[in-house]
């Protein structure tokens, strides 16, 4: 993470910034509130930490233009002033969290890899992998080593189906039932077919890296053996 850091107490700086560039972030610090919001609107942070009480402007004033500016960002108050209705304020003009001092630097790390995790873009819910298979919901490519797979639109169901549930075992059950939508057995080899089908695409061009797996008497799984 970037993280601009807006605190006017050398110690405190100190101790958080240490810190934070240990657990391999980067830091940049602000010792005032005007210079802090000067930085925060100019540059891109993936979280801000401000202290409450800043000389020049003030950390809640100093939160409010920022959203004014910027919605998005993630802001973490801390503050000497902990009683609840500091903390609802704090809120109020615009900060995600509220840590009051003192605290551990445990909990201040943990409660911004929260925050910066809640904003990232769900940009991995479009795509399916296991191992150096890969499965994207949008385009409908599938690819394995870089290598494009083509695949008929009930071969692609069924892998899909399989991606989402990794290294466990598939009854033919839940195949019929959420690849074929059939809801009781139709007394034919249709699975093996497909999933040879399936498997000859996926495995077998891939000579020694099988990910396709026939569990005798149960079911198939998806697996990639490292």
């Amino acid at each position: 993470m970037h993280i601009l850091l807006i605190e006017d107490d050398n110690d405190a700086a100190s101790y958080v910034i240490k810190g934070l560039k240990e657990s391999g972030h980067v830091v940049d610090r602000a010792s005032d509130g005007e210079e802090g919001l000067y930085m925060a609107l100019d540059s891109n942070f993936d979280v801000l930490v401000v202290d409450r009480m800043l000389p020049k402007l003030d950390g809640l004033n100093l939160i409010e233009k920022v959203r004014k500016e910027k919605t998005d960002i993630p802001i973490l108050i801390l503050s000497a002033l902990g009683e609840v209705d500091e903390r609802v304020k704090g809120l109020k003009y615009g900060a995600d969290d509220y840590l009051a001092k003192p605290f551990s630097f445990s909990e201040l790390l943990a409660r911004l890899e929260a925050l910066s995790r809640r904003n990232q873009p769900e940009a991995s819910s479009s795509l399916l992998e296991l191992g150096d298979l890969k499965l994207d919901l949008l385009s409908r490519k599938v690819e394995r080593e870089g290598q494009v797979i083509d695949l008929q639109p009930r071969e692609y169901k069924l892998l899909e189906f399989l991606l989402r549930r990794p290294n466990q075992v598939v009854t033919r059950t839940m195949l019929l039932e959420g690849v074929w939508e059939y809801h009781f057995d139709p007394q034919t080899n249709v699975i093996d077919v497909h999933i040879s089908r399936l498997r000859s695409k996926i495995d077998k061009p891939f000579k020694g890296k099988q990910m396709l797996y026939t569990e005798r008497g149960a079911g198939y799984a998806l697996r990639y053996d490292e």
